[in-house]
């Protein structure tokens, strides 16, 4: 773990340039040790697949003075001393293929598998959220099946529509809002995974993790006239 400033009111902590779990710990139970300190300092702490970006209070506060109270580089030595903040697994509601899913054909066919099989392999396993980025509530998923591995759309698209769950590479995740964007995109949700108008705003954060389930397009349907009672229970679709 190393740390260098990148302005005059960021510092920026790496961390080794790969992404898989146990790096993803690591971010998170630095976090978890900066957090705790409550350091009036802090700005805001944004975590990535590699590294947390740390916003100060240069009004207030010299940075190099901040860094050596928050003991970054004894961190190293006291992960597992953080308590790591309760996670949970959300449960996205997803019909695939067709107008919602218009390039389920197009992974398929990359990858030699029908387009059953593709719905079969990307429901079939539980994503870890590496990150919140892009936009907010955008969810950067690991654990994508190899089998399904697709590259970007050449052309990216000008609008995709809110709750497109897509395949980028490696990655799988969702689109929270409308949005231009090159993932080629497998099916959509009707749920809200994010809502200014809700508290938390976002169903998930990084840590938890994400498992799509397939629906039929009356259930999308009925889900999406739901949300806008009153009375919705979301909890019913996310938490099965």
């Amino acid at each position: 773990m190393e740390y260098k400033l990148i302005n005059e009111q960021a510092i920026m902590i790496y961390f080794e340039a790969q992404i898989d779990l146990d790096t993803f710990n690591k971010v998170q139970q630095v976090v978890n040790h900066i957090k705790n300190q409550k350091h009036p300092a802090i700005i805001d702490i944004v975590p990535s697949y590699r590294a947390i970006m740390l916003n100060i209070d240069i009004t207030q506060y010299d940075v190099q003075q901040v860094v050596k109270e928050l003991k970054l580089d004894q961190s190293d030595n006291e992960l597992e001393a953080h308590t790591k903040r309760e996670t949970k697994q959300i449960n996205i509601p997803v019909l695939y293929g067709g107008a919602y899913g218009q390039d389920l054909s197009e992974v398929a066919s990359y990858n030699n598998l029908s387009e059953e099989e593709v719905v079969q392999l990307h429901t079939d396993n539980t994503y870890l959220i590496y990150m919140l980025g892009f936009m907010p509530g955008f969810p950067f998923l690991g654990g994508l099946n190899p089998q399904l591995h697709t590259p970007r759309r050449q052309e990216p698209r000008t609008s995709i529509p809110s709750g497109s769950v897509g395949i980028a590479n490696n990655q799988t995740g969702l689109y929270p809002k409308e949005s231009p964007g090159g993932w080629q995109i497998i099916g959509r949700t009707p749920i809200r995974v994010f809502d200014i108008n809700r508290s938390p705003m976002c169903l998930y954060n990084s840590g938890d993790t994400i498992k799509f389930y397939s629906i039929d397009e009356e259930t999308f349907e009925h889900i999406q006239q739901s949300q806008l009672q009153d009375d919705f229970e979301i909890a019913k679709w996310v938490n099965i």
